[in-house]
């Protein structure tokens, strides 16, 4: 992907301007430029800087929403998780899950509930779900607490990389002939007759303004979409309640193994996930309501001491928090209605139209991005009035499916240029991450990074892992970027100055948990 031609190429007239770089708002553009529409997608920071990149990496039906009774949430999402796993295969991969009982009643409830789940899978089901005693449970997951442990069901789910699934967005879009930008911010919407007719869009490096002209607008701005909202209609009203998530990422030791844990039982009714992730340990999530949306969430008081929390029961060598490596949120765009908590909002989607044409997307999960784009392309093209044209993504390979196995292929890279890369940039970036200044290099000139936090959080998964690690290598991964991009020493100084204050919210501040609300799981 190559940003200044992609820049340029915005002066073209489009048929379709999908604003939003996340998750749904790549699908709208996969979805809509492989119908063969004229499209372009702008994204005000980075792709999937938000909530995209801030997942728990599962592309999952949602087995809580089972038990809330949502089926048809449920049986939409296995479908699209199927499909996930078909034309995605380099990044998306099955993940099996163990959740423990310690009550007589729960193998028989839990198995008839994921019974139920395998059954809503239909034909794209991964593997039947199996009851399993305490030493085939103990066996599956080696450091779960088997004080009680009576076993268990066995259930596939799969898994991803959200960041990088972005990116494969990204470049599929773009292989079927759209422009997607980053770092270019709608300034202003542009009206003829009260019909939305383009935007005003900036470039953040540049400074310099264009006029995107497009038939229809899409907003996909997630946890923003009240924003946009607004600039086209001054007097919409809010759609979007903000929840926050919070994980952490410890040592793979709390988890050894390749099967996840389902923590079933939780103070406020949720769930929580212990994840095999990246050759680390992933734990979460919360659910904390948010007074309003933020580029950079933080985690808040009590929502690491609440995972570490819930968590700690299950396991026999608990995490604390100077095991916590990094912890990242996430802002959940839920859609307002009428339960008391966030936790009890739907995950579904809402599609809405404005009098002035723009259609809005929102709600959803990343397991529905490709049907919430596919029903968003169709609203568009009716507002338009474009030719109606089938959607073809449900069979649509994502760029670098293709991609050679082993440990570049999230990057979807040919063997090639993995072995072009190698030979310039040997050399690994740090003993507790598993990235090359090879990997660096591929991403700055084949994925469109423009900030040193670009490749580090989102290209790399670096901060994310470790964020201790993350720094140290910062000042390496920052001089072979202004490098390859021909930046000079101030750039390099002002990002790893930025960096270094980004990664500070990655680290957990000490503290002493308070023990005494722990659940008494064998109680």
């Amino acid at each position: 992907m190559d940003r200044e031609h992609n820049l340029a190429r915005l002066s073209e007239p489009f048929d379709i301007l999908v604003v939003g770089g996340g998750a749904t708002g790549l699908g709208v553009a996969v979805d809509a430029a492989a119908r063969g529409y004229r499209t372009a997608l702008v994204e005000a920071a980075d792709f999937a800087q938000g909530t995209s990149s801030r997942s728990t990496k599962l592309a999952h039906g949602g087995v809580r929403y089972l038990q809330q009774g949502n089926v048809r949430l449920v049986w939409e999402a296995l479908h699209e998780r199927g499909l996930l796993l078909r034309n995605a295969p380099h990044l998306v991969q099955p993940l099996r899950f163990l959740v423990p009982a310690y009550h007589w009643w729960e193998r028989p409830f839990y198995g008839l509930g994921l019974a139920i789940y395998d059954l809503l899978a239909g034909a794209l089901r991964l593997s039947r779900s199996d009851v399993v005693g305490a030493r085939e449970a103990a066996a599956i997951v080696p450091n779960v607490n088997s004080s009680g442990l009576l076993g268990g069901i066995v259930y596939a789910d799969a898994q991803f990389d959200d960041a990088r699934l972005a990116v494969a967005l990204a470049r599929t879009a773009e292989a079927h002939g759209a422009v997607v930008t980053n770092y270019t911010p709608v300034r202003s919407l542009v009206k003829e007759d009260g019909r939305l007719i383009g935007a005003v869009v900036e470039d953040r490096e540049s400074g310099s303004k264009r006029n995107v002209r497009a038939r229809v607008i899409v907003n996909a701005t997630g946890v923003f979409c009240d924003t946009l909202r607004r600039l086209a209609d001054p007097e919409a009203q809010p759609i979007i309640s903000a929840s926050q998530g919070i994980h952490l990422v410890c040592e793979r030791r709390f988890l050894p193994g390749d099967t996840a844990l389902l923590v079933p039982h939780t103070e406020d009714g949720r769930v929580v996930f212990i994840i095999p992730w990246q050759g680390a340990t992933l734990i979460g999530t919360t659910d904390t309501p948010v007074a309003g949306a933020t580029d950079e969430p933080r985690p808040q008081p009590g929502e690491i001491d609440y995972l570490l929390r819930q968590a700690g029961p299950y396991l026999t060598l608990r995490p604390k928090r100077a095991d916590v490596r990094s912890v990242f949120a996430g802002l959940r765009p839920l859609v307002k209605g009428s339960a008391a908590t966030t936790a009890g909002l739907s995950r579904d989607h809402t599609l809405l139209t404005s009098p002035s044409g723009l259609v809005t997307i929102a709600g959803g999960k990343w397991t529905t991005y490709r049907l919430m784009a596919e029903q968003a392309v169709d609203e568009a093209a009716r507002q338009a009035g474009l030719p109606p044209r089938p959607c073809p993504t449900r069979q649509l390979a994502l760029a670098g499916a293709a991609a050679p196995a082993g440990q570049w292929r999230e990057f979807g890279a040919s063997q090639p240029e993995i072995d072009r890369y190698e030979g310039m940039y040997p050399w690994r970036l740090h003993p507790d991450l598993p990235y090359s200044a090879a990997m660096v290099a591929y991403a700055v000139e084949n994925e469109m990074p423009v900030r040193l936090q670009d490749v580090l959080a989102r290209r790399l998964r670096a901060l994310i892992l470790d964020a201790r690690a993350a720094l140290a290598v910062a000042p390496r991964v920052g001089e072979l970027m202004a490098d390859l991009l021909g930046k000079d020493a101030e750039w390099l100084r002002q990002e790893l100055a930025d960096f270094r204050a980004l990664a500070a919210g990655y680290l957990p501040a000490p503290s002493k948990p308070d023990r005494s609300r722990e659940p008494l799981i064998g109680a």
